[in-house]
């Protein structure tokens, strides 16, 4: 009970934090917003390459996964931002004084990371639909979509919570997500099929978090889903998010030897 106690008021604070500035999730939309519909429009015909096959959809429905996933790692990547601002000014400092359950601290912060994250998917989800886009799998779709873009964000979530606290810079986090938020989309199916890409990125997609969460998220949304597929890609997520815990929970560690 005291776990989830101190996790839900972690949570909260960052919930009450969102609701003084809810401007925030409209923000990080700015981007994925300009990949939906520009590159959905500039794009269009790519349906038309041989070999594509989008299932008889729309380029557009085709990209709309991939833009959800990718809003969910950019957002959830500058999750640990927090922990730098608390260590800043000394909140940080404070609760590790205080009788607080230091995984708490965490925890709260990714599952507040994936809430925003859940939010943003379904405003991504409208925005396609009424640019004409369709979404086969019905409400059931939206809800493993919903499910998988806040499971990959709580990864890199977690994963940015780690580095805020090994490197205590902003600049040095801004660096490190930079460095890997724009690769791993473009080393995935997000915009297309990476059997019509080299070689060599349709064998880095096979073990890209990324590339895992658009497959399912595709194959959940269209018109017969793989339930086969999407269980193993949950499957996937699932045991890299509690390593990427395991990394933070050590990164955390290591930060209070080092007070």
């Amino acid at each position: 009970m005291r776990m989830v106690n101190h996790t839900r008021f972690v949570t909260m604070r960052y919930v009450r934090a969102f609701i003084r500035q809810p401007a925030w999730v409209l923000i990080t939309l700015i981007q994925p917003m300009i990949w939906l519909l520009l590159f959905g429009a500039l794009f269009k015909r790519v349906i038309e390459i041989p070999g594509f096959n989008p299932g008889g959809g729309s380029y557009l429905e085709f990209l709309a996964p991939g833009v959800i996933v990718m809003s969910a790692i950019n957002s959830a990547g500058w999750n640990g931002m927090s922990f730098i601002e608390d260590m800043g000014s000394g909140v940080m400092d404070r609760f590790l004084v205080s009788p607080v359950w230091r995984s708490a601290l965490t925890v709260g912060s990714i599952i507040y990371g994936a809430l925003t994250i859940g939010v943003q998917t379904l405003i991504i989800i409208g925005v396609a639909l009424a640019a004409g886009a369709a979404v086969p799998g019905g409400v059931g779709g939206v809800a493993v979509i919903v499910v998988l873009a806040c499971l990959v964000g709580a990864v890199f979530a977690a994963l940015s919570n780690a580095v805020a606290l090994v490197l205590r810079q902003r600049e040095s986090l801004i660096g490190a997500v930079t460095m890997v938020i724009l690769p791993l989309t473009f080393l995935s199916g997000a915009f297309i099929k990476p059997s019509l890409a080299a070689p060599w990125i349709g064998d880095i997609a096979k073990y890209n978090p990324v590339n895992w969460a658009v497959e399912a998220s595709r194959s959940a949304g269209g018109a017969s889903a793989d339930w086969g597929l999407i269980g193993s890609r949950v499957g996937y997520l699932v045991a890299l998010l509690l390593v990427s815990v395991w990394l933070a929970g050590r990164a955390f560690s290591a930060y209070q030897r080092s007070l």
